[in-house]
């Protein structure tokens, strides 16, 4: 499970004296925590790798968002951090598919659920989530399927 290698990883920077990689490890499991607190009145995954890799997306896209903000307003050096933020997390996310890989996906689904144009969009994209959603970016995916079915 994803969790034990979080805390296994966090053991493991603690006894090296990586302050950043512990802190960034610490952020995570805050996160997951307060997810795991949100699913109790919700309905959780079934799966406990998909809800941490859901909190990892977000929390990879929420840092990405700040080194864009960052390197906007020239604070090079506080975008430097949020990448080094972005390489500790992204350790811990399944392998993402390549442009290919999710080429073909959209495709298999496409011709799976006979869809053939744009109105269609939603459930080859709730298709696309339920079938690979650790594995992409669906931020990405989305303008993949608007190409595929355009």
């Amino acid at each position: 499970m994803i969790r034990d290698t979080i805390k296994d990883a966090l053991v493991t920077a603690m006894k090296g004296g990586d302050k950043e990689t512990t802190g960034t490890i610490r952020l995570i499991q805050s996160a997951i925590k307060n997810r795991d607190i949100e699913a109790r009145t919700g309905g959780a995954p079934a799966d406990d790798d998909t809800l941490v890799v859901e909190v990892l997306q977000k929390m990879v896209k929420q840092r990405r968002e700040s080194i864009e903000m960052y390197e906007q307003g020239n604070r090079p050096e506080l975008a430097a951090a949020e990448g080094r933020e972005v390489a500790v997390i992204e350790r811990f996310l399944p392998a993402q598919m390549d442009a290919e890989a999710t080429a073909a996906a959209i495709e298999a689904i496409k011709g799976d659920l006979g869809a053939t144009g744009m109105k269609d969009m939603g459930r080859v994209m709730a298709e696309l989530k339920a079938r690979h959603g650790s594995q992409l970016d669906m931020s990405k995916a989305s303008a993949a399927v608007k190409s595929a079915l355009a």
